[in-house]
């Protein structure tokens, strides 16, 4: 049996390192223009499916290699066996945090921390509940009965209970997540707008200060970031508004 991740509490973290901007660009190119034009207003970066699809492992490698944190989204979710081997592999790259989908189930998550735990650097593992874009009537046509705060805390205990060190979930159900999994884990958050920001695809979303003070660890933002004129002042901006 794994033995539970732990994370600090998040009031031993400040504003700056709570922020993760997602790298939601097409290639290494533009990744470490966005970095560059970022500077130091950010040290934390999500990698998801895009940019891991189009460079691979290397452009992990370069992010921490250069003193950055990495957050690798890629929402693992197949039978245990290749999840942990995957994992195991993904460890090599000494990311921060990793996701797995909590929707995988308990066998599934066990042998993902498991996996984790046999590496030089453990990662932090994410059970990701349910996507930020989907809308009632997305989960009723996939047979969900439940509500989408009644789906996500249900995850979240899978998680908990499985030993992941965190969660992700939208800001609407942030609150009900940090009562269900207390205050020892990590609780990721995307889906962040600041006020007057447009909302896109994302259909569960809230503003940064909002997010943080109903129990978010912390919070991925991309498009208000990578898409304004002066990333690195976005970036300073969105740490204002959290530390409000």
């Amino acid at each position: 049996m794994a033995e539970p991740q732990s994370f600090p509490a998040s009031t031993a973290i400040s504003a700056d390192e709570r922020l993760i901007v997602a790298l939601d660009v097409p290639n290494a190119a533009a990744a470490q223009e966005m970095v560059r034009r970022i500077g130091e207003a950010a040290g934390f970066y999500k990698v998801g499916l895009q940019l891991f699809t189009a460079e691979g492992p290397g452009i992990v490698q370069d992010l921490v290699a250069s003193g950055r944190k990495v957050f690798l989204d890629l929402k693992l979710h197949d039978i245990p066996n290749t999840v942990a081997g995957a994992v195991k592999s993904l460890c090599e790259l000494r990311v921060e945090m990793l996701t797995v989908h909590a929707s995988g189930g308990s066998k599934m998550l066990r042998a993902a921390v498991e996996a984790a735990q046999t590496a030089a650097k453990t990662p932090i593992l994410l059970g990701v509940t349910v996507l930020t874009s989907l809308e009632p009537e997305d989960l009723a046509e996939v047979g969900t009965a439940d509500n989408a705060e009644q789906q996500v805390i249900r995850l979240a205990k899978l998680a908990k209970a499985a030993g992941c060190g965190g969660v992700v979930a939208s800001p609407w159900e942030v609150g009900a997540v940090r009562r269900v999994i207390g205050g020892e884990m990590a609780l990721v958050v995307p889906g962040i707008r600041p006020v007057g920001a447009v909302k896109g695809d994302q259909a569960r979303v809230a503003t940064p200060e909002d997010t943080i003070r109903a129990g978010a660890s912390h919070l991925v933002v991309g498009r208000p970031i990578t898409e304004a004129i002066d990333p690195g002042g976005a970036a300073r901006e969105i740490v204002r508004q959290m530390n409000r």
